[in-house]
């Protein structure tokens, strides 16, 4: 059922985390608000496929 996702920074574009979700019960995108090791600072970080 969980399926792994990644998430992108929204403002450098890097990907640099990944994490898993129940795609049957929240089939919108994730947004989490996550540090980016790039820009160094918290940044929101959207889902991709």
């Amino acid at each position: 059922m969980r399926e792994i996702i990644t998430l992108e920074c929204t403002e450098c574009k890097n990907r640099a985390y990944t994490t898993t979700k129940n795609k049957k019960k929240h089939q919108d995108k994730l947004e989490l608000k996550k540090f980016c090791k790039f820009c160094r600072k918290h940044t929101k970080c959207k889902e991709i496929k």
